[in-house]
C-alpha cells in the first residue's frame, strides 16, 4: 500500500520486512457511515452483490495470518472464532495488534469479513464474505519488534496452527520480497494443501519495492493475487508482476477499519488478497463438497481475461460468475504442484546417506574404469589412427615420387635417342 487517508482514530505507520507497505498520512474530514459503504465500489463492480443472493460465506472459516486483529471494532464483533500468537509478544487470542504497522491485520480482516457497523443496514465496512468466520493468527513483522522468533518461523507455525484449528482458507497479505522461501515452508504449506486448505497470497507492491512477485506468492499451489486500479487497469504502484499470478482484484482506493475503530483509505495487494480470500469463502460456502483444487479452479476459470498473465494472471475476478457459472473440472491440485516442485528443487539438499524413496531412483556412483596398460608392441604395430594419418600418406607420397622418377628416367632416355640420330 502506498498512501493512506484517515478518519476517526486511524493512524498510519510504515510496515517493513514481511509485509510490503509504504505509507503517507493524508488528513481527511470525518466521514458518515453511509459514505464509507459508498466507497466500497468492488462490491458492485466485481459481482459480490449478486453473489450474495446465493451465499455470504456462512459455514466457512478463514485464517488471517497478519499483525493481529482488533475484534472489538463494530465491524468485526462476533466474527473471530479463534486465535493464536506466533510471535511471543502478542495476545494468545491473536487480537492484540503487534509489529510494524499493527493496524494492518484489522484492515485486512474488515475487507474480508466485516459485518457492517451495528444495527444500521448498509453502514460501515462490509466485507466480501460478511458471514464467514475468522481465525486471528498474529505475527510480528519487522526487525525491531522485540520478538526472538524469525518471521519465517512465525509464518510456518501460524500456517500449521490455522490448519489444525479448522481453517478452510488462509489469507496471507505479506511477502518475503524474495522468489525463494525457507524449507520449513515446504512442510507447512504442503500440510495445508494436504488438508484441503486454500492459501491466498498477495503479489506485493512495486511502490514499496517489490518489483517482482515474492514468496509465499511464488509457492506452487498458492492462489496469488495481483492488483488493479478502480478502472480495472494494472496498478503500477499497488501491485507487482510475475508468472505465478492467478487472478487480479482491486488494490487502489480501498477502505478498511483500523484498531480502536475509524477508517483508513489504502492501496495495495494486501487489500486485494482478502477480497479474493472472501470470494474463495463464498465459493466454499456455496459448494461445500468441492475440494480446494476445484474451488481455486472455479475462481480462476471464471475470471475475466484482461491482459498479460504476468500482470493480470487469468484476469479480473468475477464473484457472480464464480458462484453461478458452470466450469470444467480442475486439471491439477495444490499438493501435487508443490510436491513436484519439492521433488525437482530440493533433491540437491538430500543427505547422501538417505535412502531413496519410491519416487526417487537410487543413484549408484560408479568408479572410473582403470587406465589401459601400455603395450610394448603399440609403438611398432600401426593402429587405425596411425594408418590413416601417417602410413597411408607416406605411401602415397612415395608412390608419387617413384612415378615422377620413372617418368623422368623415361623422358631422359627418349631425348638421348633423338640426339643420337
Amino acid at each position: 500500500m502506498r498512501r493512506w487517508g484517515r478518519w476517526g482514530t486511524a493512524a498510519a505507520v510504515a510496515i517493513v520486512a514481511a509485509v510490503t507497505l509504504g505509507s503517507t498520512v493524508v488528513d481527511a474530514p470525518p466521514a458518515r457511515a453511509d459514505q464509507i459503504r459508498d466507497m466500497q465500489y468492488w462490491l458492485a463492480d466485481y459481482g459480490f452483490n449478486d453473489a450474495w443472493l446465493t451465499t455470504k460465506g456462512a459455514g466457512v472459516t478463514v485464517a488471517v495470518i497478519d499483525t493481529g486483529i482488533d475484534g472489538s471494532v463494530a465491524e468485526l464483533k462476533g466474527a473471530i472464532v479463534g486465535g493464536m500468537d506466533a510471535s511471543g509478544i502478542g495476545a494468545q487470542n491473536g487480537q492484540k495488534p503487534i509489529g510494524d504497522n499493527s493496524q494492518h491485520g484489522t484492515m485486512v480482516a474488515s475487507l474480508l469479513a466485516g459485518r457492517g457497523r451495528g444495527p444500521v443496514p448498509g453502514s460501515g465496512v462490509t466485507g466480501v464474505a460478511p458471514e464467514a468466520e475468522l481465525l486471528a493468527a498474529s505475527v510480528a513483522f519487522g526487525t525491531n519488534t522485540g520478538s526472538s522468533i524469525s518471521n519465517d518461523e512465525q509464518i510456518a507455525a501460524a500456517v500449521r496452527w490455522a490448519v489444525d484449528n479448522g481453517a478452510d482458507v488462509i489469507n496471507m497479505s505479506l511477502t518475503r520480497n524474495t522468489l525463494d522461501w525457507p524449507q520449513s515452508w515446504d512442510d507447512a504449506f504442503l500440510y495445508a494443501f494436504e488438508h484441503d486448505v486454500v492459501v491466498v497470497a498477495a503479489a506485493g507492491n512495486r511502490g514499496a519495492g517489490t518489483t517482482a512477485v515474492g514468496a509465499p506468492a511464488t509457492i506452487p499451489g498458492v492462489l496469488t493475487v495481483a492488483g488493479v486500479d478502480r478502472n480495472g487497469e494494472a496498478s503500477f504502484d499497488a501491485s507487482s508482476q510475475g508468472i505465478t499470478i492467478s487472478v487480479a482484484a482491486p488494490s487502489e482506493d480501498l477502505v478498511g477499519v483500523v484498531p480502536g475503530g475509524g477508517y483508513a483509505k489504502w492501496d495495495g495487494t494486501s487489500g486485494a488478497a482478502p477480497i479474493v480470500s472472501g470470494l474463495v469463502a463464498l465459493v466454499r460456502s456455496a459448494y461445500p463438497d468441492l475440494n480446494a483444487a476445484e474451488v481455486i479452479n472455479r475462481v480462476v476459470s471464471t475470471a475475466v481475461p484482461s491482459g498479460p498473465v504476468q500482470i493480470y494472471g487469468n484476469g479480473l475476478i468475477d464473484a457472480a460468475a464464480a458462484i453461478d457459472d458452470e466450469v470444467a473440472p480442475a486439471s491439477t491440485d495444490p499438493a501435487t504442484q508443490l510436491k513436484e516442485w519439492i521433488h525437482l528443487h530440493r533433491r540437491a539438499a538430500v543427505a547422501p546417506s538417505e535412502e531413496p524413496t519410491d519416487a526417487d531412483e537410487a543413484i549408484v556412483v560408479k568408479a572410473d574404469p582403470p587406465a589401459p596398460e601400455r603395450d610394448s608392441l603399440a609403438s611398432v604395430i600401426p593402429n587405425s589412427f596411425t594408418m590413416a594419418t601417417v602410413v597411408v600418406p607416406i605411401l602415397v607420397l612415395a608412390g608419387f615420387a617413384i612415378l615422377v622418377l620413372l617418368l623422368g628416367i623415361g623422358a631422359t632416355r627418349h631425348f638421348r635417342r633423338i640426339l643420337r640420330r
